[in-house]
């Protein structure tokens, strides 16, 4: 039993004080690779960076920031080898108003506003009278409003994001990319009252003008000038005139920095960017700077058939000889007032422009174009298609009498 109780001895490790020290191995050193293979990986890099370089450049129109954003857009949307989605029956007919709202369709008629995503989901359905329907967008932000009555709709986010229905008898209103309204009305005692509102729609600034008579109005994208178009005569003549202020949103008072003469054509739609102010009429096409300096093209010998405003830096213009018939050109007109032109020999049903694309709708084709004119996509097929609508990705929607249809490259 003692001998059971006795502890058991505590082993101790052994330290190694008295162990005499290794000596320091010296580092191996590293082997380097051969400078040939150096010289050769450099050589690979700067190939396949030139490569890719021609690449870019040779595949441009096809292989671009656009067609990624194609894809991440409309990935869940089912689409035909052609590229084609299966259309959609909306609300209305041919005599409607269409517009691009963030990639969805607005159609806009007398009685109703509906917005519409590629696959047909109906968004908004509201309920409106109105008897001269008018859209404008900014891209993000769209404004439907009466010409001549009293309502306004401000839709965004898929939803209705402002309206009012006591405004004075309209005559344009216009959104700059700020989201800030532009409002032109007709007033008593006045020839046109201009209305400026922030981008909570709250009235900033209002200038009533006595001297001639307001055609439009419009905001620059910065919200910094304000350029109204009003119509008088000169000399007994019917004129045209442009005048530009900078805003001054404190005192709210009006006095414009230039005035620039744009003669007797009669304006159809007008473009106010952060720069300058675009005017495109019945007789040619006009960009005005904020200094006041204008440059453009003049059209007073064809006929202008159908344009657009709405391209990234240039405007398009489908001119003929005749008013009717197959024979016309293209034109496109960038800032500085240079066109590049494109003869066409086919019945043009609609054209559209978007970022830097433009889309030529026939009979049974649909053709997008670059804005320099260079051929960037075709489909055929699209018989029944009587207005496309293009997006700055260069995706395209169709519109035939009762039904629409997204198209991607």
């Amino acid at each position: 039993m003692e001998e059971q109780n006795r502890q058991k001895p505590k082993i101790q490790p052994i330290r190694p004080e008295n162990k005499a020290p290794e000596q320091a191995r010296p580092p191996q050193s590293k082997r380097r690779p051969p400078r040939f293979l150096v010289r050769l990986a450099a050589t690979l890099v700067v190939l396949a960076a030139a490569l890719a370089l021609v690449a870019v450049v040779a595949f441009r129109d096809s292989l671009n920031l656009d067609s990624v954003k194609r894809w991440f857009t409309y990935r869940s949307l089912i689409r035909s080898d052609s590229g084609r989605a299966e259309s959609f029956v909306y609300d209305g007919d041919l005599t409607d108003t269409f517009a691009v709202l963030d990639g969805d369709l607005l159609v806009c008629s007398r009685n109703a506003v509906s917005l519409y995503s590629g696959s047909g989901t109906q968004y908004i359905n509201q309920s409106v009278s109105m008897e001269n329907p008018v859209v404008s967008t900014n891209g993000s932000l769209a404004v439907v409003y009466d010409a001549g009555g009293s309502c306004l709709y401000i839709l965004g986010q898929r939803a209705l994001v402002w309206s009012a229905d006591d405004l004075e008898s309209i005559l344009s209103a216009r959104l700059n990319k700020n989201g800030q309204l532009t409002v032109v009305t007709q007033s008593s005692g006045y020839r046109g009252t201009v209305t400026v509102y922030d981008a909570a729609y709250t009235p900033v600034m209002s200038v009533n003008l006595t001297s001639a008579f307001v055609m439009d109005a419009a905001l620059s994208d910065d919200g910094r000038t304000l350029a109204i178009l009003t119509v008088g005569q000169s000399n007994g003549a019917f004129s045209t005139t442009l005048e530009l202020d900078v805003m001054d949103y404190s005192d709210g008072a009006y006095s414009p920095e230039f005035t620039c003469p744009l003669g007797s054509g009669v304006v159809l739609e007008t473009r106010h960017t952060s720069t300058a102010v675009w005017t495109l009429g019945d007789r040619g096409l006009t960009v005005t700077s904020h200094d006041g300096r204008s440059s453009g093209v003049s059209w007073a010998d064809k006929h202008l058939r159908r344009y657009s405003l709405s391209g990234d830096g240039f405007a398009a213009a489908l001119l003929g000889k005749y008013r009717a018939g197959s024979q016309a050109e293209l034109w496109v007109v960038d800032e500085q007032g240079q066109r590049r032109t494109l003869p066409l020999n086919e019945q043009v049903m609609s054209i559209s422009a978007a970022g830097r694309y433009l889309a030529v709708l026939t009979g049974d084709r649909l053709d997008i174009y670059t804005d320099q004119l260079e051929l960037y996509d075709s489909l055929e097929g699209t018989q029944g298609a009587r207005v496309a609508l293009l997006m700055a990705d260069g995706s395209a929607i169709l519109i035939s009498a009762d039904s629409a249809g997204f198209y991607v490259p």
